[in-house]
């Protein structure tokens, strides 16, 4: 029977940290109080993958991590621990590449593969050049230029003939082999030889919608390359001619374009793939390809393992990667549900402000950005958050409010990285208008863009409209209408009439089975258009506070009330009281200290523009080619202060990343050469400035306190408010590390270990808070919290009541607290630069009771209590009803 978590540690394996590190480490995970190893994805990846996304293999554990048997070693471990296990999973897409059987099998077979039904490709493309035919964007120049510069060759090893393209290999089609044995088998006279030839040639083409002759098809394939190697062992004399027949055919362009041509793929320059890829992809990534999961077969057969260690105990649950992705989330975690009834569900679904989780998803909650972004709001100041909106305004001289450029940047992202996601809806939307005489005049140009600007009028990543079973909320419809009336604002040069049929077409006002297809491709659209251009560009571009810069957040907002806060935690108490809760995880921008002390920035913006204002005029002779320009200038202030200290090399590779993303000065497929020269140029001698590092540095430690101030009361929220906790990888000491694959860096655990140690032998407090450099107080804070849930779980799951208190007197506002269970209470301060050390006689009421503080082991008796006295002795308090 499958256990729900009190919390969970997730690990990122891979080639430096396998099955066998993951096991060493599990006797301090359970000793730090972890229910369950929450592991990232663990099936067969493609080589030499440092996170797991790119699965080739549903059937086998990853061999970089240490394959079957080390998997089974700890598993093992964790039993005899009394862990449970939580893996992350990837339904939505497979890396493509030769280690992908199925993959390599659609290459080989096209249309006529037993495979061609597990992936998202339009066979169908209008480009007469790409029907029955994949593009595959990998060459680095034009075509006929790479061929002529003899980097594409056939070879066979003896085993199979492949094509060759530098260090990537694709299969080639049996047909097309065929000339080569038939041009082999005339030279040689043999007839057996040119029987095999004329049998690849008459192997059938059947399409998908043909299952049995395609498994005919594949045994005649199979039957006719067994005898050819038989052929070729009782005669060796074929094997040497028929290797001297593709050195010819190498040799001669034509005749070797001859047989690309007649392959199911088309080789193509990599640029292509922005306007005429004909499969769906994971964001914009050529080598994701999407997986069609929402076809039982294809569903079995990819969680086929998935399922079977559910059974076996080996997994308590499962995380789910981009369910918008899918083509129909409700109906995948129906499925999901169905087959593992008592499992723990999390879908990692990004929520925009004020959007929640649809209650009637079959799944137990989110992968946590919700909270992580509700309890960021809730640390910074508003009247602070305010004042840096001018003084960014000031300092870069960009007046574009966020939502304008929200809108600009997905637009860019449609044209650009997106722009054949784009051209498939809008041939299929051309057929729709061409079934309707009312709108079939409206050109594909138009059509083109007016679902362009749809798409980017969306606030919300998607919408889960489902015609065949004639469903659409009221949610859903105000949100089609919304964006509908968005674009027609935008765009008045394009007819209304169309917005207006794209929305009756999206809200199943427009019916039929092309209508159905554009609309769940569309809202499968819509969310890489959000990640793409919002989180993969935005947030790198509207640097007010970019703490507030997070997936699902709202960097624009200035916080929420302490009201507002408490209301989110009882909805999620009354809808999904077991979401996974997190303040990092490995697609988080910055991990949580960094954001916690870049929320301090929020209370002192006087301080913050002085400071600022210093280094621009004391830097801007380190400057070459006027790089970093004033926006990226503000960024790297804002890192630097978040994250010191921090070395050159993660500087420089953050910065690289960061303005590589924002794709306003350099971008990852135009790179500015001159801007990135200049950026490195500058960081290099910043670092080595002894007056800004000194200024930086006392900068710095006039805010680092108030920031370990948050990192406490945010680690506080979040071990105890509704859902079950996760702790990132090494994040139970003080975290200051940035986006992957920084936060992939190695973790200590040996040093945690010790320092664990030296907690249980009994220091106090005020020892701890004296090592609080090292990350001591928020290990203790972890280590009871975490200790006190897996004791006592009836007090934080499901049942468990969540009251909110309130704070009275001056600073009344500056406190967070709750009940849960009526057992426990946190109490947490905010915005400490502006409180100072005088709490002004705010009181607390405690409930009725004796109450003990597991922090500090203190005892409080019901009754108003002064703020002061609850946080004498530590920065934060938990506190828990006393039996005795």
């Amino acid at each position: 029977m499958p256990r729900i978590p009190t919390s969970t540690y997730r690990l990122q394996l891979h080639g430096e940290f396998t099955f066998d590190d993951a096991k060493a480490i599990a006797p301090y995970l359970k000793e730090l109080g972890i229910s369950h190893v929450y592991c990232s994805p663990y099936l067969q990846a493609a080589p030499g993958s440092t996170h797991g996304y790119d699965v080739v293999d549903h059937e086998h554990v990853n061999e970089g991590l240490g394959g079957e048997e080390a998997h089974q070693r700890f598993c093992q471990r964790l039993r005899e621990l009394d862990l449970g296990q939580v893996l992350d999973i990837v339904p939505n897409h497979m890396a493509t590449g030769s280690m992908n059987r199925y993959w390599w099998d659609v290459l080989e077979n096209g249309p006529a593969s037993r495979y061609a039904t597990w992936f998202d490709i339009d066979w169908q493309s209008p480009e007469i050049k790409l029907q029955g035919k994949v593009l595959i964007p990998v060459l680095g120049d034009q075509y006929g230029r790479v061929l002529a510069e003899g980097n594409i060759r056939i070879e066979w090893d003896r085993e199979r003939f492949q094509l060759r393209y530098l260090d990537q290999r694709f299969p080639l089609s049996p047909r097309s082999l065929a000339t080569v044995l038939m041009r082999t088998a005339r030279q040689m006279r043999d007839d057996t030889l040119g029987f095999l030839a004329d049998s690849l040639a008459r192997l059938p083409a059947p399409d998908l919608n043909d299952p049995a002759l395609v498994q005919d098809r594949h045994r005649d394939k199979n039957a006719v390359y067994g005898l050819l190697k038989r052929l070729c062992v009782e005669k060796p004399e074929l094997m040497q001619a028929i290797e001297a027949t593709l050195s010819s055919i190498n040799a001669d362009i034509d005749a070797l374009d001859e047989i690309l041509d007649q392959q199911n793929y088309r080789l193509a320059y990599w640029r292509t793939a922005d306007q005429e890829l004909g499969y769906r992809r994971f964001f914009d990534i050529n080598t994701l390809v999407g997986v069609r999961v929402e076809r039982q077969h294809v569903f079995d057969a990819t969680h086929y393992r998935i399922f079977q260690w559910l059974d076996q105990g080996v997994l308590d649950g499962v995380r789910t990667d981009h369910p918008d992705g899918l083509r129909d989330p409700q109906q995948y975690f129906a499925r999901l549900r169905a087959r593992a009834p008592k499992a723990w569900i999390i879908g990692e679904k990004i929520l925009e402000d004020g959007e929640f989780l649809r209650e009637n998803w079959p799944i137990d909650g989110t992968s946590g950005y919700d909270f992580l972004n509700v309890c960021n709001s809730v640390l910074v100041y508003d009247v602070g958050l305010r004042k840096l909106s001018d003084i960014y305004a000031e300092f870069t001289g960009r007046n574009e409010s966020y939502d304008a450029m929200t809108h600009d940047k997905k637009l860019n992202v449609e044209q650009e990285a997106l722009g054949s996601d784009v051209n498939r809806l809008a041939n299929l939307f051309v057929e729709i208008c061409e079934m309707h005489r009312n709108e079939r005049d409206f050109t594909r140009a138009e059509i083109r863009r007016a679902i362009r600007e749809v798409a980017a009028c969306f606030s919300v990543y998607r919408t889960y409209v489902v015609a065949e079973r004639n469903e659409i909320t009221e949610e859903d419809r105000r949100e089609i209408v919304s964006a509908v009336t968005r674009a027609k604002e935008q765009r008045t040069d394009i007819d209304a009439r169309l917005f207006d049929f794209i929305g009756d077409v999206l809200m199943l006002n427009e019916r039929g089975g092309r209508e159905s297809e554009f609309l769940l491709r569309f809202q499968q659209f819509t969310s890489p258009v959000m990640a793409k251009g919002v989180e993969d560009t935005v947030f790198y571009c509207f640097n007010r506070m970019i703490g507030l810069n997070e997936v699902g957040g709202s960097p624009a907002t200035n916080g929420i009330t302490l009201k507002e806060f408490h209301d989110y935690c009882r909805h999620m108490l009354a809808t999904h009281p077991l979401t996974m809760v997190s303040l990092t995880t490995h697609d988080t921008k910055r991990c949580d200290d960094v954001r916690a002390r870049l929320a301090t920035l929020s209370e002192i913006p006087e301080k913050w523009l002085a400071a600022c204002t210093r280094w621009t005029r004391l830097n801007e002779p380190l400057k070459v080619n006027r790089s970093p320009d004033r926006n990226t200038e503000y960024f790297l202030y804002q890192t630097l202060v978040g994250a010191w200290p921090i070395s050159e090399k993660r500087l420089q590779a953050y910065m690289e990343k960061a303005t590589r993303e924002a794709k306003e000065q350099t971008s990852w497929t135009q790179q500015n050469k001159e801007f990135e020269e200049g950026l490195r140029t500058f960081l290099q001698k910043l670092l080595q400035s002894t007056e800004f590092l000194a200024d930086l540095e006392a900068f710095v430690l006039e805010v680092k306190e108030a920031g370990q101030t948050n990192s406490l009361a945010q680690s506080l929220l979040h071990y105890t408010a509704p859902g079950v906790p996760d702790t990132f990888q090494g994040g139970e000491l003080w975290d200051f590390r940035l986006l992957d694959p920084d936060n992939r860096s190695p973790v200590d655990y040996g040093m945690r270990q010790s320092m664990l140690n030296q907690l249980k032998g009994g220091l106090t407090p005020e020892e701890i808070l004296e090592r609080a450099d090292t990350g001591m107080p928020k290990l203790w804070l972890t280590y009871k919290a975490l200790h006190l849930r897996r004791e006592h779980p009836e007090w934080f799951l499901a049942e468990a009541e969540y009251t909110p208190l309130f704070a009275t007197g001056p600073k009344a506002e500056h406190i967070i607290a709750f009940t849960r269970a009526r057992h426990v209470l946190t109490l947490v301060p905010r915005w400490r630069l502006i409180l100072g050390d005088d709490w002004a006689r705010t009181s607390f009421e405690i409930p009725a009771g004796r109450w003990r503080n597991v922090l500090t082991d203190e005892l409080v008796h019901g009754g108003m209590t002064s703020i002061e006295e609850l946080l004498q002795r530590f920065p934060v308090a938990l506190l828990v009803l006393d039996s005795e």
